[in-house]
Parts: structure tokens; C-alpha cells; sequence
């Protein structure tokens, strides 16, 4: 038997982990890294780097995951004394968890470049290893980092693109403003009741627990699919008196009574991008963060969050549009472009399109 709290293995190590562990319920023992492994034989010219670069993303999440679960403990809480580029005061987490993905990233030489929504420029690796990197990463560090103090789900999200300049020379922006329909891979890392790691290639979703007694990530959730339909939705509708009117007439859809279509839904507003899509993904549902009078591009941002969350859903059988496009197919032209968004199962998505194309169709003119 093994006792090995708190270990963290080697993605070698990780591949050949076949060890036993008593415990009082059974236990998938694919990992991660075998998961991801099994997966590159599928490709004849894969080279091992893509494994790589998912295994730093999945190392940088577990430290962050260690000062979340001390955040009572330890001095995580709390503002760090700073604004990011947002104009947002930056949290201690959020600083502490993007120099975490940054470090992991830089020393990995699977990445040339990459975008954070804490830093105003992107970043690019100048060392001999990253500059031969085949990839760049967008990422938020910490997704609804203001509700770590009342212990709510927080979440990580990244987004992978394959460079577009040469190998050898240093990665550039082009690389990174790239739509989501170029998209390599996605994924987000929920920090919650359980620490989980949801991911696509294009190919299905597949969710990863956390077993922090052995420090690996195991397969848990294989091949997710969002429901076609649910009864939540997702909104913060504090900001009702300026939504279009077609968000408005949507919400008011949802609160009638009407059996054949399971109405009333209920509201369910965590407030992190992550657990709420999360949950939606689970059960069904649809989160809406829309564009307002006062803000018609909404606040979510494309490149790293709505970009690879929209990649996500998509591979789980659902949608996500801004109310009248594809996610995946808008054209970013910068790394902090914001959007609105309408995502989760199907039929829900598309019925809210509906109120949009119908009640505010000059809306998407301000956006």
C-alpha cells in the first residue's frame, strides 16, 4: 500500500502509476497523463509535446489548488494592492496563481508566448526552449477570484492555439488573436467541493478529479454531453433595467408557467463563469452575460474566457453565440476584447437567439 499524501508525480511516473490504494469506495485509476497518452497514439505525428504542455497547466493547478484549500489559513485572501489591465483591483490569488501558470509555462519550452487577462501586454518566452515551442496559451488564473472569501467555486481557464509563426523565432501577437474555430485544444480547472480538470482536443469532453492523496488528476468524467435542454438559467439580473429587450422578454419566458416546457426554470447565479457553465454542463442550462446599454460587448473577455468555454460546450453537444454569432467564429482583435454571451444546452441557447433576432436586432449594431 502506498502512503503518499501530498505527493506530486512525474508525468513519467504518472504514466506507469498502477499501484492499488485502499479505500472505501472504488476508484478510476486512468490518470491524466495515460489518458492523454492513450489519446496521442491516435496521431501518428504527435511528438509527445502536446502531453507535455497539459501536464505544467495540470502542475501549476495543483499548487494553486493547495493555497485555495489554506485560503482560511494562509494570507491568500484579500487585495493584493493593484489593478490589472480590466481597471479590476487585483486579488492575492489572482497575482499568486498567474505567476504560477506563467513559471509552469515558461520552464515547460512547450509554449512561445502567451495572454492573461492579469497583464495588459502579452508575454513572450525568450529562451531557447520556448522559442521552439509549438503552442501559445490564453488563460484567466483565477475565474471568480472575489468569491474565494465566502468559500464559493473558483475555476481556471485556458485556451491552447497551435503558433502560427515559426518555430525558432519569437511567438507573436498573431499567434495568440486567433479565433476559436482554430482552437487546439480548451479547458478550466474548478476549484470547488472537489478540484476537477474539464478539457477538449475537438474530439468529446472529459472531466479529471483531483485526488490530492496521490497529487494526480483521474478520469471521472468521460465523455461529457450537456443536456439538450434544462430548467436553470443563469443571469445576474441585478442589471435587468439595462438589458436589451430581447434578454428581457428571454427572462420573462423563463418564469412563466408552462408544464410541457418544465417552466418556471429556476435562477442559479454563482457568479464564476466557471461553476456556472460548470453546473449547466452537468444538468443543463444556460448562463447569459449579455451586452447592456451601458456596455454593449457585455465584460466577459473572448480570447481567454468565453473563446474556450464556447470550444468546450460545443464538444459537449451544446452552444454558445453572443445572441446572434458563433463564439468560435469571432475574429479577436485584441487581447482583452470582451463579448456577450448566451451559452449551455441547445434548444435553451436558441430559443433565447430568438427573443434577440426578434426584439433587439439593431442591438448587435453596438456591439
Amino acid at each position: 500500500m502506498l502512503q503518499a499524501s501530498g505527493i506530486s508525480l512525474t508525468a513519467k511516473e504518472e504514466t506507469n502509476f498502477n499501484i492499488d490504494i485502499e479505500r472505501p469506495f472504488p476508484m478510476p485509476m486512468k490518470t491524466l497523463v495515460q489518458f492523454i497518452n492513450e489519446k496521442q497514439v491516435e496521431y501518428p505525428d504527435a511528438t509527445g509535446d502536446f502531453t507535455r504542455l497539459i501536464n505544467d497547466i495540470g502542475i501549476a493547478a495543483k499548487i494553486v489548488n493547495r493555497e485555495i484549500r489554506r485560503a482560511g489559513l494562509a494570507d491568500i485572501n484579500g487585495y493584493f494592492g493593484s489593478t490589472n489591465i480590466q481597471g479590476e483591483e487585483q486579488k492575492k490569488l489572482d497575482v499568486f496563481a498567474n505567476e504560477q501558470f506563467i513559471n509552469a509555462l515558461k520552464h515547460g519550452g512547450q509554449c512561445a508566448a502567451l495572454a492573461s487577462e492579469e497583464n495588459e501586454d502579452m508575454i513572450i518566452f525568450g529562451n531557447k526552449y520556448s522559442m521552439g515551442g509549438k503552442y501559445v496559451v490564453a488563460f484567466d488564473p483565477v475565474d471568480g477570484s472575489s468569491n474565494i472569501e465566502v468559500n464559493v467555486p473558483i475555476g481556471t481557464i485556458f485556451a491552447i492555439y497551435k503558433r502560427i509563426t515559426q518555430e525558432g523565432a519569437s511567438g507573436s501577437i498573431e499567434d495568440l488573436l486567433q479565433p476559436g474555430r482554430n482552437l487546439v485544444a480548451a479547458g478550466y480547472v474548478m476549484y470547488g467541493s472537489s478540484t476537477m480538470l474539464v478539457y477538449t482536443t475537438g474530439n468529446g469532453v472529459n472531466g479529471f478529479t483531483y485526488d490530492a492523496t496521490v497529487g494526480l488528476f483521474f478520469l471521472s468524467h468521460p465523455n461529457m454531453r450537456v443536456p439538450e435542454t434544462g430548467t436553470i438559467y443563469s443571469i445576474n439580473e441585478a442589471n435587468y433595467v439595462y438589458f436589451p429587450e430581447g434578454v428581457k422578454r428571454y427572462i420573462k419566458y423563463c418564469q412563466v408557467d408552462d408544464k410541457a416546457t418544465n417552466r418556471p426554470y429556476s435562477t442559479r447565479y454563482i457568479g464564476s463563469l466557471v461553476a456556472d457553465v460548470h453546473r449547466n454542463l452537468i444538468r443543463g442550462g444556460i448562463f447569459i452575460y449579455p451586452g447592456t446599454l451601458k456596455n454593449p460587448n457585455g465584460k466577459l473577455r473572448l480570447l481567454y474566457e468565453l473563446a474556450p468555454m464556447a470550444f468546450i460546450i460545443e464538444q459537449a453537444g451544446g452552444k454558445a453565440s453572443d445572441g446572434f454569432r458563433r463564439i468560435m467564429d469571432l475574429e479577436p482583435y485584441d487581447l482583452h476584447q470582451r463579448s456577450p454571451v448566451f451559452i449551455g444546452s441547445v434548444k435553451m441557447v436558441e430559443k433565447a437567439e430568438e427573443f434577440m433576432r426578434e426584439y433587439s436586432r439593431d442591438f448587435v449594431e453596438k456591439m
